[in-house]
């Protein structure tokens, strides 16, 4: 029962990382580096915290976490897309951003710099079939968990089975001959972008709605660990849900471990030895986009 018991705990904390390094292959693998994704994810987590406390619905939030979201996204696309700025700079000022934004709202609204009031989770539904498994059942049947599991199968499909996928992996790929079938690069890393975004939104909304508030810097450099998992998963959706579940392991661990003999301050850093390690392992095997990071100007060509 331990090991069902710290599965599920697995499965939880997975849930934001799959969610944002699901967002990840979509965007770089239209050429797009979305370093922004930390400062996405804590941009919704407020949402999220703004929309539930204004309408007392957790859905009502999870929308406002995915505005969010694609609009901190679409600012990212503006300036790296249509401007052709350098992708990494343009994600690391969108995290500081984010970072003194959210800061910024949560005294206004909330009279702390520290936190916000606490506000509903996703109770919702339950499917019955898996609830009534011992331990890990209420995490199966948890509705973001499932949608979650939904959103790995589809967005792989979409990827790697249809005309959208295509199209996008050739903006990552070989955007000069996408161009030369009369198709906008422009618009297919665009899309790409804003699905990312859309996608660590909900990441975000996972955040909130599992602490029941904001917290000053919550996202704790999960967008940074998301990006890691998509390296190792080599730029595929199921790969990189695969990699999240091994750091939400890691990270169940820590846990697990909090109050034995080990040093805290050594299991604080065993989520981020295990992506080093990873990291360590993988990069050398997985090929990346042959345009990712590279502007496309189309006068050029």
């Amino acid at each position: 029962m331990e090991f069902v018991l710290f599965l599920a705990a697995a499965l939880r904390i997975s849930v934001p990382y799959a969610l944002a390094s699901l967002g990840a292959c979509f965007s770089e693998r239209g050429g797009v580096i979305n370093i922004a994704l930390e400062g996405t994810m804590l941009n919704a987590a407020l949402a999220y915290v703004l929309g539930a406390n204004a309408t007392g619905s957790p859905w009502a939030g999870a929308a406002a976490a995915v505005l969010a979201g694609v609009a901190t996204a679409a600012l990212h696309a503006l300036v790296v897309v249509r401007f052709r700025a350098d992708q990494i700079t343009s994600g690391l000022g969108l995290n500081l951003l984010a970072a003194g934004l959210t800061r910024f709202v949560l005294k206004q609204a909330f009279h702390s710099s520290s936190n916000s009031s606490r506000v509903v989770g996703f109770e919702g539904f339950t499917v019955p079939g898996l609830s009534a498994i011992p331990g890990i059942g209420p995490v199966l049947a948890s509705p973001l968990v499932l949608l979650t599991a939904l959103l790995v199968a589809g967005g792989h499909w979409l990827l790697f089975r249809s005309v959208f996928g295509l199209r996008l992996r050739a903006a990552g790929e070989r955007p000069e001959s996408l161009a030369t079938l009369g198709l906008s690069v422009e618009l297919q890393r665009t899309l790409g972008v804003l699905v990312s975004g859309a996608l660590a939104g909900l990441a975000g909304a996972w955040l909130a709605s599992e602490q029941h508030s904001f917290t000053d810097g919550m996202t704790g450099g999960r967008g940074y660990i998301a990006l890691a998992a998509m390296i190792v998963g080599k730029w595929s959706p199921a790969g990189a849900a695969a990699a999240c579940l091994l750091f939400g392991a890691a990270e169940a661990l820590q846990i697990t471990l909090q109050g034995s003999a080990f040093p805290n301050e050594l299991l604080q850093m065993l989520p981020y030895v295990v992506t080093m390690l990873a990291l360590a392992g993988f990069i050398g095997r997985a090929v990346p986009p042959r345009a990712i990071g590279i502007p496309y100007d189309p006068e050029a060509h």
